[in-house]
């Protein structure tokens, strides 16, 4: 599932459903492509990228629907010239509908800049493959320490 060489995948590779939504999640993100993004991304879906409240979702509480989730692209993807995914585990029982992957992402700026995100990413699909939710933890502050000028 995997369609973008900025994807580094160190974990197991089975077909399961969960696993294989993350990946094309990954997938889209890297190649900067909002539709095909949608498309992975159930109508009543949640994504909550950090956990908690941040700078993207100052009450903490997510984006909700295919809007919100549009809302969030715009303010954490789209300004982001590449997006470089290492993944280095994946767990995820058989006959479940749930993954959680660790790995890092190295976020990098147009001016060259970067900074390296050390995370938890935890993915629930419905029956059709398509995310229920979707859970990042991380911490906004380790991520900005990260920060490397160009």
């Amino acid at each position: 599932m995997i369609t973008s060489d900025a994807i580094t995948w160190n974990a197991p590779n089975d077909d399961h459903p969960a696993r294989a939504a993350s990946q094309r999640s990954y997938s889209a993100v890297a190649k900067g492509d909002l539709e095909e993004w949608l498309t992975v991304y159930a109508e009543d879906a949640v994504l909550e990228d950090p956990v908690g409240p941040s700078m993207f979702d100052e009450e903490g509480k997510g984006h909700h629907g295919h809007d919100g989730i549009r809302a969030f692209w715009e303010k954490a993807i789209a300004p982001i010239d590449r997006f470089e995914f290492e993944i280095n585990d994946s767990f995820a029982n058989p006959g479940s509908n749930t993954c959680a992957n660790i790995g890092r992402i190295k976020t990098s700026f147009p001016d060259g800049s970067y900074t390296t995100t050390d995370l938890i990413m935890v993915y629930v699909v419905h029956d059709d493959g398509r995310v229920a939710s979707m859970k990042a933890y991380w911490e906004p502050a380790r991520t900005m320490a990260s920060f490397t000028p160009a």
